[in-house]
């Protein structure tokens, strides 16, 4: 039995808190607030310790001790290995385009400005692997649980397939704003496929892999080119 009162539904309380989260999360931790008052590599690292707080351990400990069968809901946003050969192929598929992805927006100005959030990550190889570290699993991990799981994968049976991808499209897109155009426009457009990827596959395991994947990669020819930039100087 969970800990909430007889006729409480947990994913009511649990829609109800995230509204409430993003408030937090886009004022006083977003990353630009964080990192002015820490520090560039401290208030990002800060940044990732409260985005996966409020929206992955918060939820989870929501979930955990209000829900009579937690492993249900949890199945229900995707954290679970769904169709495991479906995924794994498009995985196989996705990386090598994530990769390219990562390679080609290495090269807009914009996002060279933009990323990585902590500049000083590019400065050593123990501390680029360190803040990579945390990106993969303070942050991909649970931006992929609240909007390919939690609001997306429990609204298709409601809604339908469209109306639900479009929904996390466009919550996961505003989470963008200040971002470069570039940025937003990829934003929306992976919002439609990584939300079909969940879809197909019933997990957001794979949509992590794949996100990440172009996160990283982006960052990574970003610090490669800013090292030979400064080796070249």
């Amino acid at each position: 039995m969970g800990l909430l009162p007889s006729g409480v539904d947990v994913r009511g309380v649990l829609y109800v808190y995230l509204a409430f989260a993003f408030v937090p999360m886009m004022t006083v931790f977003h990353h630009r607030t964080l990192r002015a008052k820490h520090g560039d590599f401290r208030g990002a690292m800060l940044y990732f310790a409260a985005f996966f707080a409020l929206f992955l351990a918060v939820p989870l400990a929501i979930i955990l001790a209000g829900a009579a069968r937690p492993g249900d809901v949890l199945a229900s946003f995707g954290v679970a290995a769904g169709h495991a050969g479906t995924g794994l192929l498009l995985t196989a598929i996705g990386v090598p385009l994530a990769l390219a992805a990562g390679f080609i927006g290495s090269r807009d100005p914009a996002l060279r400005e933009q990323y990585p959030f902590s500049k000083g990550a590019c400065s050593g190889t123990r501390r680029f692997a360190l803040y990579e570290g945390a990106y993969l699993a303070l942050y991909y991990v649970p931006w992929e649980f609240l909007f390919r799981g939690v609001l997306f994968l429990p609204l298709v049976p409601l809604v339908g397939l469209v109306p639900a991808l479009a929904v996390q499209t466009i919550a996961s897109t505003l989470y963008h704003f200040g971002h470069p155009a570039s940025e937003i426009i990829s934003a929306a457009a992976a919002g439609f496929v990584f939300g079909l990827i969940s879809y197909a596959t019933g997990s957001i395991f794979y949509t992590v892999v794949l996100h990440a994947t172009v996160g990283i990669a982006t960052d990574t020819f970003i610090c490669v080119r800013r090292r030979r930039t400064v080796a070249g100087s």
